[in-house]
């Protein structure tokens, strides 16, 4: 199992040495990795929109050092690797959001357990760059416009 992070970091990766193969075309081994190359590009079309979508998500924010961290939040919560995948990729917000990513929450951790989960997921993960784009500078503005 991979995380966002992990897919946005292998497709950025990807992209740079599609970028510097293309400087330099001429060797017969650079001839096959191109050949290569424009099959993956037929064939994986969707790695484009894939970067595109995941580059607008809190993954892009992310690094090996905040996921490394986030996973040593999360042991004393006795959750499996794929509900600890599913808060890193999500990052939820909020109980209700939780109760879909861990199985059985209701039973297995208690009000206090999940706020505090919910609070090392917003503290330890970078959050949503269109959402903290919005600043109380701009909400502050559209009120104005409201009230106007």
């Amino acid at each position: 199992m991979l995380s966002n992070y992990e897919v946005y970091q292998l497709l950025t990766d990807l992209k740079e040495q599609r970028k510097d193969s293309g400087k330099n075309k001429h060797s017969a081994g650079q001839q096959n990795l191109n050949t290569i190359m424009y099959e993956v590009t037929h064939t994986c079309f969707l790695s484009f929109q894939t970067l595109k979508y995941l580059s607008k998500t809190p993954c892009s924010r992310q690094n090996p050092e905040t996921v490394k961290n986030f996973l040593t939040t999360m042991v004393p919560h006795k959750l499996t690797k794929a509900e600890k995948l599913q808060l890193l990729n999500h990052r939820p917000e909020t109980a209700v959001e939780i109760q879909l990513m861990v199985e059985e929450s209701e039973e297995r951790l208690s009000e206090e357990q999940i706020e505090e989960l919910i609070q090392k997921v917003t503290d330890v993960l970078p959050g949503d760059p269109e959402q903290e784009g919005s600043t109380p500078s701009n909400e502050a503005e559209m009120e104005e416009g409201i009230d106007q």
